[in-house]
């Protein structure tokens, strides 16, 4: 159960939050909740449990990552926890998950890149490749950016 001064900081936090180096400021001057409550707060209710997973939301598009690409891998099973250490060790790679049932019977690793060109991507694609010794998988490159929002429960 929240509290009145702990739900009126969940609201708050749920959207867009200031990039700057006091980003609690603007909400303790909408809500008169000091920032250093707001920051208690949120540590209470992550410790509680309320609130599981606090992170930032980047707009790749806006920070200059133009080619977004979803790649599949075949990996044999054995090797999945060890090829997903290595994918997650990229910079570019900033998602990398198991697939179960694996797509079309043989892709069972997932994995997002986030870079500014197709040349770019070949010569990532490539080094990935070398790292793994993985050579079967599908790069789908993203077209277009349909929606990009966070989770609102209030």
């Amino acid at each position: 159960m929240l509290t009145g001064r702990e739900e009126t900081i969940a609201r708050r936090i749920q959207g867009d939050i200031d990039s700057d180096e006091h980003p609690y400021r603007r909400i303790e001057q909408e809500t008169g909740i000091p920032e250093r409550e707001i920051l208690d707060g949120i540590g209470a209710m992550l410790r509680r449990g309320v609130i599981r997973k606090f992170g930032a939301v980047v707009r790749h598009t806006r920070a200059g990552f133009t080619r977004n690409t979803m790649v599949l891998w075949a990996v044999p099973e054995d090797r999945c926890d060890s090829v997903g250490s290595i994918l997650a060790a990229f910079p570019e790679v900033t998602h990398c998950y198991r697939r179960t049932p694996a797509f079309a019977e043989r892709y069972n690793l997932f994995s997002m890149i986030h870079l500014h060109n197709r040349q770019e991507e070949d010569r990532l694609l490539q080094k990935i490749s070398a790292a793994t010794g993985l050579t079967d998988y599908l790069a789908l490159a993203s077209e277009e950016e349909f929606k990009k929002t966070s989770m609102s429960y209030f």
